[in-house]
């Protein structure tokens, strides 16, 4: 597939970029500074942008089959929810369907999911912008008429990939270890790109 990632300098992005590559996707990266990228490959194509400047978006978003966002941001910007709400656009306005967005978990009905530690400390305290920050990218990602599927992650690690974790669990659902590595996040983000299963879906993704 023809797929633009965004974020791609990022500790996600890079993983979706190693990835999607290996996997012989014709690939495009969006980043702000080409010199934060060590890689250079035959189906890699780079484009210089930044995702808050809408004209910069559209023009790179424009001939892909898919987008992947993993957008990163400080505690107290609104990059993440911004940012998205500008690729949205760009999807709409030059006819791109398919998008998955990386939020994290906790966000909406994963709320339940967490430990206290995370609700109160975590995203009650010292992340609560960057949580809030979320909170909207979703809502601007559910309320889009793409093709869309939001992946919730865990708290990340360094680990390998490893192409074992859980996906899709309830709401409910208490037992999972709150983490996943960042390169087991790509593979499930990647995963979706050729699997509709969480088409206009909500997956968490923990081990």
């Amino acid at each position: 597939m023809k797929v633009i990632i965004f974020g791609a300098t990022g500790s996600i992005g890079k993983n979706l970029l190693d990835q999607s590559l290996a996997q012989g996707h014709a690939v495009t990266a969006f980043v702000r500074d080409p010199a934060r990228l060590d890689i250079e490959h035959e189906n890699l194509r780079i484009a210089k942008g930044d995702v808050l400047d809408q004209a910069s978006v559209q023009q790179a978003v424009a001939g892909h089959d898919a987008v992947l966002v993993s957008i990163g941001a400080d505690r107290h910007g609104t990059v993440r929810s911004e940012g998205t709400r500008n690729i949205i656009r760009a999807m709409e306005n030059t006819g791109v369907r398919r998008l998955i967005c990386q939020s994290t978990l906790g966000v909406g009905d994963s709320w339940n999911n967490l430990t206290a530690l995370w609700k109160y400390l975590m995203f009650g305290f010292l992340l609560r912008p960057a949580y809030r920050d979320h909170v909207l990218q979703e809502k601007y990602v559910r309320e889009s008429n793409l093709d869309w599927s939001i992946v919730r992650p865990a708290a990340f690690t360094d680990g390998e990939r490893t192409g074992q974790y859980r996906h899709g669990f309830g709401s409910t659902d208490r037992t999972t270890r709150l983490k996943i590595s960042r390169a087991d996040v790509a593979d499930f983000m990647l995963k979706n790109l050729l699997d509709n299963r969480y088409l206009h879906q909500t997956p968490g993704l923990s081990y």
